[in-house]
């Protein structure tokens, strides 16, 4: 019989450091699994096989959490603008909750069902219609009995306190995950308050995912501690940002560059600057560290590599990797050899490779959010006409 595992809430309360793994869909729709503009998690159904090898990978690296890669896969999203799909939204649900777990028993790591904000909302559907959706997928999860809860990527608090209470019904532990940044939510309200509003709405686990680099993300994390704690709560802290650096960013995040999404690359973070990254938010007190987007095995690695003196031990895919470069030792060529020392990597400054290139952009900004006429979705495909408007309003920004 398996040895029964710590629980996630059990880690934290012991103070260990608990590794997240990285994004599914940028990187399962680079491997051709994910169609982008839709989003949706069909490969947990339609090509197992992709699914399971990247949880395998992102569970040698390090990570502590097979998080079910069930990312927009709500009824209304799976159905949302002309996306056809020869699966249902349980089936999707299903076939990620038995592919996480599945990974997970290879090693000692649990597993979480996501769920995340909803067209619904952004339509202005009512609380009851936006719970409904998010019940219909926490029910496969209670099913599958996933280990906790993860409310992720919602840009408006009151969403994901919506998010929550229903989670809160299973009574598993909850993470809840906004993806703003020190700005606030998309209507103003304050990462403090935000991490407020969800303690009290039942979450244990408060921070911040995707949108915005590594260290923006820890920043606002770190608002978030200073809120709860001014209000005299208590709660544990995750952080899961994006792989891609974002210092011209506004308040939407990655998605108002004008690189989104198949442009992005020149903006990927070394592992080196993962490390920084890392020690930045464990420093912070954020004991619950991963990535999103953009995040890959060998990005966790890296965190996994700068904590192993505070979690007592490297991930299995450091027997493929020397410390700081240490394996270039064996390079053929002397100067790469030169290269084999941490003072080295860590002051090197990448080159893009792109004289013509600069190094920031002017974020779109078209600044729409829920309420507005532009984000009311629809289960038709975007007709011509409507594709029309927008690329005619797009070349007056």
């Amino acid at each position: 019989m398996a040895p029964v595992k710590k629980g996630i809430l059990e880690r934290l309360d012991a103070g260990e450091v608990v590794i997240g793994d990285g994004g599914f869909v940028f990187a399962l729709e680079k491997r051709g699994y994910v169609k982008a503009g839709p989003w949706t998690p069909e490969a947990a159904a339609e090509h197992p096989e992709a699914v399971r090898q990247l949880h395998r990978e992102f569970l040698r690296a390090g990570s502590n959490v097979m998080q079910t890669f069930t990312f927009y896969a709500s009824d209304d999203k799976l159905e949302n603008r002309g996306n056809k799909l020869s699966f249902t939204g349980a089936q999707i649900n299903e076939a990620a909750c038995d592919l996480a777990r599945e990974v997970a028993n290879e090693g000692d790591a649990l597993v979480a069902g996501g769920v995340c904000q909803t067209p619904s909302y952004l339509s202005c559907k009512s609380e009851t219609e936006v719970k409904a959706i998010l019940k219909k997928q926490l029910d496969v999860f209670v099913k599958k009995d996933v280990d906790f809860l993860i409310a992720e990527y919602f840009e408006h608090v009151e969403e994901a306190v919506w998010a929550v209470e229903v989670l809160k019904e299973t009574g598993k532990p909850i993470a809840a995950c906004l993806c703003i940044g020190p700005d606030g939510d998309m209507h103003g309200v304050s990462p403090g308050d935000c991490a407020v509003r969800l303690v009290k709405a039942g979450a244990q686990i408060v921070g911040i995912n995707c949108h915005f680099d590594p260290m923006t993300c820890v920043k606002a994390v770190k608002m978030m501690k200073e809120g709860v704690e001014k209000a005299g709560l208590k709660a544990h802290y995750m952080v899961q940002p994006l792989a891609y650096h974002t210092p011209d960013c506004s308040c939407q995040g990655f998605i108002d560059l004008p690189e989104f999404p198949f442009g992005l690359e020149p903006r990927i973070l070394s592992r080196w600057d993962m490390h920084a990254y890392a020690r930045e938010a464990y420093n912070t007190g954020i004991r619950f560290i991963g990535g999103c987007c953009g995040f890959e095995p060998y990005h966790i690695r890296a965190v996994a590599e700068e904590l192993a003196p505070e979690r007592g031990f490297l991930p299995e895919a450091s027997e493929k990797h020397g410390n700081w470069g240490a394996g270039l030792e064996m390079h053929t060529k002397p100067w790469v050899r030169a290269r084999a020392r941490r003072d080295y990597w860590e002051n090197l400054k990448p080159a893009s490779g792109r004289p013509q290139c600069p190094s920031m952009s002017v974020p779109d900004g078209w600044g729409v959010t829920k309420g507005h006429s532009d984000l009311m979705q629809q289960t038709e495909a975007t007709s011509k006409d409507q594709l029309k408007q927008l690329f005619d309003r797009s070349k007056c920004h």
